[in-house]
């Protein structure tokens, strides 16, 4: 039997977990612009998540849903590059919201082998629930942020996203 002086210490946990312990917000990695986003993104989507969970969706599922509803007539491979996921996550995707009639799949006129996704009545009719939960995770998100800082932000993650202005 391990006696408790041989046992090592439990970690000290902070009394709110989801607060980080004020002593690694001192450490150099807080100031690197990936961690920051990488951050900022962890949290925003757990955050979307659980505002999407009534309607029985997540921030993915919701990406596919908002380009499928955008008129835009994306291709599954699109979507896959688009979205930074690989094809087979996007079919899964495309699979599940297909089965609950939320999107449907056509041939491409240009390209019989690939396929075009579009949304549903049904669909766009989630979608449009969706966004507005998806909107209130964003201002709670940026609730430190005014709107001038929120618009700066937007801008400046599309120039890293999107590679604009280079």
């Amino acid at each position: 039997m391990e006696d408790e002086i041989s046992r090592p210490a439990a970690p000290i946990r902070s009394a709110h977990p989801a607060t980080p312990d004020i002593r690694l917000r001192a450490t150099d990695l807080v100031n690197e612009i990936e961690f920051l986003a990488a951050r900022a993104r962890s949290l925003g989507s757990a955050r979307a998540n659980e505002m999407l969970a009534p309607l029985d969706l997540k921030v993915r599922s919701y990406s596919i849903l908002a380009l499928a509803c955008s008129g835009k007539g994306p291709s599954q491979r699109e979507l896959a590059e688009f979205l930074s996921l690989d094809p087979s996550q996007i079919v899964a995707l495309v699979d599940g919201l297909e089965a609950r009639k939320l999107l449907k799949r056509a041939p491409d006129p240009s390209d019989r082998r690939s396929k075009i996704i579009s949304a549903t009545a049904e669909g766009r009719r989630l979608y449009v629930r969706a966004t507005v939960a998806v909107q209130q995770a964003d201002d709670i998100s940026l609730r430190t942020l005014s709107a001038d800082e929120r618009e700066q932000l937007r801008t400046l993650l599309g120039r890293i996203a999107f590679d604009e202005g280079s």
